[in-house]
């Protein structure tokens, strides 16, 4: 089932993305943003996904055009792991596995449910030469089979002017980690 947006609703997107684009055009300075508006229009269930990201505090703004399958890329660029997004363990068989104090949901789970990915650590790695993210927050990051097959999941965030790395239990969850998201449109 595609998941549509009222027309009122699309009009306030709208404004808030041309918002988000204009006022960080470091991060697209190539990018012509009716050209982006167009093509959020043609993609309606995409901007339902978007309209997610926004309303769980992500601000997504565009990164990047791939010209090869002429798409733009939209990332989370909140400057901490979006707040409606936090308190999650890493997926689903993470979640199952906690015997009590579970949180609300998995990361994976709700990306799934808002149609977006979650960003792996070379994706964290590229949004984070557009500015210093999570400095007081951390960011579930897709984790590589082998690590999570042994139970553990990583996570990202920025100290001391650096982007590191770490690794938790999957079951584990935090009021400061929640998870970014990317979008290709």
């Amino acid at each position: 089932m595609k998941k549509s947006l009222p027309i009122e609703q699309v009009e306030i997107l709208f404004k808030i993305l041309q918002t988000h684009f204009e006022k960080n055009k470091n991060r697209h300075p190539n990018l012509n943003w009716e050209k982006v508006k167009e093509k959020l229009q043609n993609n309606p269930d995409k901007l339902w996904s978007i309209n997610e990201m926004e309303g769980s505090g992500g601000e997504p703004d565009v990164l990047e055009f791939d010209k090869n399958l002429e798409s733009y890329v939209f990332v989370d660029c909140s400057p901490e792991s979006p707040k409606g997004r936090r308190s999650l363990c890493y997926d689903q068989q993470a979640l199952l596995s906690r015997k009590e104090h579970k949180p609300k949901n998995s990361a994976i789970s709700m990306a799934e449910e808002m149609g977006i990915d979650i960003l792996d650590e070379a994706q964290y790695r590229f949004l984070q030469q557009f500015g210093s993210f999570d400095l007081k927050t951390s960011s579930w990051l897709l984790t590589p089979e082998k690590i999570r097959n042994l139970g553990g999941a990583i996570f990202g965030d920025r100290r001391y002017d650096t982007v590191f790395t770490y690794h938790n239990g999957a079951e584990s969850y935090y009021a400061a980690r929640g998870f970014r998201g990317m979008l290709e449109v």
